[in-house]
């Protein structure tokens, strides 16, 4: 398991967002402060607050690739 913080504020970053991730096959979940979505799934990251960095936890022990392919979304 992996974890980065990541920012997505705007509609099309989230759009962005998920057709990359939905590449992997391993879950993927964000969460925001008591709150966990799918981070495969549009609706459940519009019902979490995108004016925050949110934490991105991979369950996979192999990230490399994910990590090059969401580069622009973590913080830094």
């Amino acid at each position: 398991m992996k974890e980065y913080m990541v920012n997505i504020t705007t509609i099309e970053d989230v759009k962005k967002f998920v057709s990359t991730v939905m590449r992997f096959d391993f879950d993927i979940d964000l969460i925001s402060g008591r709150y966990a979505v799918d981070a495969k799934s549009i609706m459940g990251i519009f019902s979490v607050d995108l004016s925050k960095s949110l934490k991105l936890v991979a369950h996979t022990d192999d990230t490399a690739e994910l990590e090059q392919a969401i580069d622009e979304f973590i913080v830094k």
